[in-house]
Order: structure tokens, then C-alpha cells, then sequence
């Protein structure tokens, strides 16, 4: 029995990599999971900082709606996604059901809220010294957000490899805004790591199946060690 599956493993793996296969589906996650997570930085560190250093009614609030999203389910968010982008959305004009733009949309729906989340824990962790040294050596506002920054950098790097990790390992909304589709030479069009693991194990080919799960570890874990390093260079800084 082993002799065949043995057999066949390397000439299966030699046909998904030859075919561009896995390299499609790797290059469908990075560019979806990598523009989402940077759409979602530019969008929720300055909130984080907003929120951090103003003080308003509602703040505590605003925290806890941040805090909810965190564990919001991602298939809900896949699935008003693609009402949104559906024909009777508000977005149908823009033809974007089962594409990769309606993925990195909830994408960064899921990932937004941790990285909101964690930011606004870095910089209100931030000791109260270090502002008011900032403001008594002359600091506008804008000079202490900036040192403040500098000293939740590590927290902040955390916040976004915690939305990647969030985003590259989503299946199901993906699965229902993207289709998991592949075109006519088998080369992903909305098919990413996670979607096509799923997909492969349900037909049995857990060779395959595992080739790709072994990849998105990898991806997880590089992210992850450059974030690590960047973090140290800057506590050693």
C-alpha cells in the first residue's frame, strides 16, 4: 500500500509546482492577505493614536466596539461583504463578486479590529514620563505622538503581524467573497492557501493538502521573524 502513495508523492508534487499551481495560489494570498493588512496599518494605527491620546465621552465605547470586532465571525463579514458587492448592494455597479479586490475588502474588515486593538494598547501603555518629557522640551502635539510612537513601535509591529495572521489564515470569508476559483490552466484567480488546503482535503488529496499547509506556516512564521527582528532593532535602539 505505502509503495504507490510513496511513488506518486514526488510526481504529484512536481506537477502542482510545475503547472504554476502552488505558486499562483501562494502569490493570490500573499497579494490579497499583504494589501489588506497595509490598507488596514494606514487606516487603524492613526485611529489607534486618535483614540489614544484624546479623551472623549465615548471612548470607553469606542474600545469596546474594537475589542468586539476582534471576535467577530468571519463568515459574517464574508457574507455582508458580498451582499455589499452584490448586484443589490451598494457597490453591485463595480462588478466585484468573486474577485480578489472583494477579498482584500474583508480581509480588512477581520483584520482592523487587532490591529486597532493592540496598537491602542502599545501607545496607551506608553509611560505618561515620556509624554511629559516630549511636551517640556517643547513638543507640539505632533512631537509627542511621534515619540510616543517611537516607543509603542514594538507593540504597534505586533498589532500588524496580529491582523496578518488573522488575514492570511481566513477561509471562510474569503471562501464566500472570492469562490475559491481557479481558471481553465489551473492557475488561481481567487484561490488562496487556506481556500485550496480546504478544498484538497476534501478531495482526498492530502498530499497536496499538506505541501500547502507546510507553505502557509512558513509564510506565518517568516512574516513573523521579520516583525520579531525589526522589534529588536528597535528596542536595541
Amino acid at each position: 500500500m505505502g509503495g504507490p502513495t510513496h511513488h506518486h508523492l514526488p510526481l504529484l508534487l512536481d506537477l502542482s509546482f510545475r503547472e504554476g499551481y502552488v505558486r499562483s495560489i501562494i502569490y493570490v494570498s500573499l497579494y490579497v492577505s499583504l494589501t489588506a493588512v497595509a490598507l488596514s496599518t494606514l487606516f487603524s494605527v492613526p485611529v489607534a493614536i486618535l483614540v489614544g491620546f484624546s479623551e472623549f465621552p465615548g471612548k470607553q465605547f469606542v474600545k469596546s466596539v474594537v475589542n468586539t470586532g476582534m471576535g467577530f465571525p468571519s463568515v459574517v463579514v464574508g457574507l455582508l461583504v458580498l451582499f455589499a458587492v452584490s448586484n443589490q448592494g451598494p457597490l453591485g455597479s463595480l462588478d466585484l463578486v468573486f474577485t480578489r479586490e472583494a477579498m482584500i475588502m474583508s480581509q480588512f474588515v477581520l483584520a482592523t479590529p487587532p490591529i486597532t486593538a493592540i496598537t491602542l494598547a502599545a501607545v496607551s501603555g506608553v509611560d505618561d514620563g515620556v509624554r511629559d518629557a516630549a511636551r517640556a522640551l517643547g513638543g507640539t502635539r505632533l512631537d509627542v505622538a511621534l515619540v510616543v510612537l517611537k516607543e509603542a513601535r514594538y507593540g504597534i509591529a505586533t498589532a500588524i503581524l496580529a491582523g496578518f495572521g488573522r488575514a492570511v489564515s481566513e477561509v471562510g470569508s474569503v471562501l464566500i467573497v472570492g469562490g475559491n476559483i481557479t481558471g481553465a490552466d489551473g492557475i488561481s484567480k481567487t484561490r488562496t492557501l487556506t481556500t485550496a488546503i480546504q478544498l484538497e482535503a476534501r478531495q482526498g488529496q492530502y498530499e497536496t493538502a499538506m505541501v500547502l499547509g507546510a507553505v502557509l506556516v512558513a509564510l506565518v512564521l517568516t512574516v513573523n521573524a521579520v516583525v520579531v527582528h525589526f522589534g529588536d532593532e528597535g528596542v536595541a535602539g
